[in-house]
């Protein structure tokens, strides 16, 4: 009887292996259709609200899935005996596999391989690993330096905008969708001033620079300058019902709005008409600014023009048009005569009146979607948000493409530039309010949980950076406006 050769014997065993697989496999999937006949009539007996052709669709998909790990499951099978039988193979010194000669040298060579693969994956997880666990400290130390200070409850609907005075005493604006515009005292929380010259909704505010005078654009198609006087509340006690101190008490959800009789702005000084009412626009105004030097102001609408303004007289100087839909935010440069104006139609502009006899326009395209402001800088540039849940920051002087992009998880509201440390703040519709620096490191978020931080969508950021106790000012459609200490050094020390 003729020897058999090893090369055939392994040959054979292969080959019975690979039959004794395919039979396995076979009676898997015997095995796996009556098993999924069986559930699939266990669960018509059941009670479903899925329509019946859903239920045999995720059945038939359970199915597929189950089958697939079973196949795994037994192609590992195969692989651990054919380890087995390699390793009874190299236990005898000078065998030989697929025809090569392996010493032992050469087994230690091709171990020592292997190991070093082994060790890289290891090193690999374990990087990710730590990476989460460092992400989850940072976390929790951007919280201890992220401080929630004060919240400014009395407003009855959501607030759409917030700004910080620049004059003397300084104090904090809201503008809400209630059809007023409250002023704040930033220490204690209570309301200063309200005003209700408006007969819609109040989309923006804003300070004048040098004068105790602001500006809101509103959704009755005008923008109105009014006048206000504050003065700030002495230190003795005295009863404040605008400030809502106990955290039951400002905790709700969307369905447990806080009761309108408890509004804590009753009590203030109104202002019932204004100095100046601005009327050129066939739309809402949507948002309003000041230019340098407070002489002319520009508003922003709902008609796909923005209007330039002389203050004094009220008459229209500029009408800008070119958008191809609703604006949705203006702004102004701190230091020269520049607007910016943001659009749904994915696209900013930046508008030049540098030059008293013409006025130049640049285009801006880089978002996908509406694109919600478009704020200035120092230097020369431009941080946008937009809808397609991006932040960008641009260079004046070239507008081809953006020399940073911030990719978030949530469209992104109107933002803030903390100019002086050159932070962004990012309001979120998520309700969360994160921190980046103008490279697009993020930096921090801000705290939100059930007991502090806003509950539903944030609609605007504000930063006060000489403020000593709140430099970050946040409102959102809760009907409340907060404000955070933000501790920068530690925060940029951390980065």
């Amino acid at each position: 009887m003729p020897i058999e050769s090893g090369s055939c014997a392994s040959a054979r065993q292969a080959k019975q292996k690979r039959k004794s697989h395919s039979l396995s496999i076979r009676r898997t999937n015997s095995s796996e259709q009556e098993r999924a006949g069986l559930q699939r009539d266990m669960l018509e007996g059941q009670d479903s609200k899925l329509p019946s052709s859903v239920r045999n669709t995720l059945l038939e998909l359970f199915g597929q899935i189950e089958r697939e790990f079973e196949n795994l499951y037994i192609e590992n099978l195969e692989l651990r005996r054919e380890i087995d039988t390699l390793n009874e193979r190299l236990a005898g010194e000078g065998q030989t596999i697929d025809g090569a000669e392996l010493s032992k040298g050469q087994l230690k060579t091709k171990a020592s391989h292997s190991t070093s693969q082994l060790s890289q994956k290891l090193k690999t997880t374990y990087k990710a690993s730590t990476s989460k666990i460092v992400s989850s400290f940072k976390t929790t130390t951007s919280r201890a330096i992220c401080q929630l200070v004060k919240e400014y409850v009395g407003h009855r609907d959501g607030i759409w905008d917030v700004s910080v005075a620049k004059t003397q005493p300084v104090v904090l604006g809201t503008a809400s969708a209630d059809h007023t515009a409250l002023l704040w005292s930033i220490e204690t929380g209570k309301c200063l001033v309200k005003y209700v010259g408006h007969v819609g909704s109040v989309n923006s505010i804003k300070f004048h620079p040098t004068e105790q005078v602001a500006l809101t654009a509103s959704g009755d198609q005008t923008a109105h300058i009014w006048r206000y006087i504050v003065q700030l509340p002495t230190p003795q006690p005295t009863a404040d019902c605008s400030q809502v101190t106990g955290e039951d008490e400002v905790e709700f959800s969307d369905k447990d709005e806080p009761d309108g009789d408890g509004d804590g702005s009753s009590d203030c000084p109104t202002v019932r008409a204004p100095l100046t009412s601005l009327k050129s626009h066939q739309g809402v105004v949507i948002a309003a600014d000041w230019l340098v030097g407070g002489k002319q102001a520009v508003t922003a609408s709902w008609d796909r023009t923005a209007n330039l303004y002389d203050v004094e007289t009220s008459e229209l100087v500029h009408s800008l048009t070119g958008h191809d839909q609703e604006l949705t935010h203006c702004c102004t440069h701190p230091t020269q005569r520049l607007v910016v104006t943001s659009s749904r139609d994915t696209t900013f502009r930046l508008w030049d009146f540098r030059d008293p006899s013409i006025h130049s326009v640049n285009v801006f395209q880089g978002h996908t979607d509406t694109v919600t402001s478009a704020v200035f800088t120092v230097g020369d540039n431009v941080v946008s948000g937009s809808d397609d849940r991006t932040v960008k920051v641009w260079d004046l002087k070239n507008m081809r493409s953006p020399i940073a992009t911030i990719r978030t998880d949530s469209a992104v509201n109107r933002i803030n530039v903390c100019v002086g440390q050159r932070i962004i703040a990012l309001p979120h519709d998520n309700r969360q309010v994160r921190l980046f620096d103008m490279s697009g490191v993020r930096l921090a978020r801000l705290p939100r949980s059930n007991r502090q931080g806003h509950r539903r969508m944030v609609c605007c950021s504000a930063w006060c950076e000489d403020h000593p106790i709140c430099n970050l000012f946040t409102c959102g459609f809760d009907r409340q406006a907060i404000g955070w200490n933000i501790n920068i050094p530690a925060l940029l020390q951390e980065k």
